[in-house]
């Protein structure tokens, strides 16, 4: 990982991140006709959002308040699939192998961060958004078992 020479670093760092997961989910979302993962990449788009303005917010005023951590169950359903690349015509259960181990990574950033920071704060809201990446693996997982899965 990147060394940091500040808060504000990290900061922008994981903004940067988060766009870059609007940006992602935006394409996925532009690639299907598939309602439900249309659904899905349409709330995760606002979800990722939500998250880069709380990364804003505590950038620009150095406080943020009302965060709760609550874990979040693995099913450790991408941990046995091979990476996906993404492509063009990618059907329903590639894209959903492509979102769990983006969301996964994310994960793990977000991990990683939290024990670099240098404020209890900043450590909070890392651990928030990792475990939130951790919801949205869940649900990508989810959606494999329930519909891929049950199909096999």
């Amino acid at each position: 990982m990147k060394n940091f020479n500040s808060t504000d670093e990290i900061l922008d760092f994981a903004i940067n991140a988060e766009q870059e997961a609007i940006n992602f989910y935006s394409n996925l979302y532009n690639r299907t006709s598939n309602a439900n993962m249309k659904a899905a990449y349409k709330e995760f788009i606002l979800e990722e959002k939500s998250h880069r303005d709380k990364l804003t917010k505590l950038k620009e005023e150095g406080s943020l308040s009302g965060i709760e951590l609550k874990k979040v169950t693995d099913l450790k359903i991408s941990d046995y699939m091979v990476e996906q690349k993404v492509y063009d015509d990618m059907d329903y259960h590639e894209s959903l192998i492509v979102a769990m181990h983006r969301e996964k990574a994310a994960y793990k950033l977000y991990t990683d961060l939290a024990e670099i920071a240098d404020n209890e704060e900043l450590k909070k809201l890392f651990k928030f958004l990792a475990l939130e990446e951790a919801k949205h693996k869940l649900k990508f997982e989810v959606e494999y078992d329930d519909n891929v899965m049950q199909e096999n």
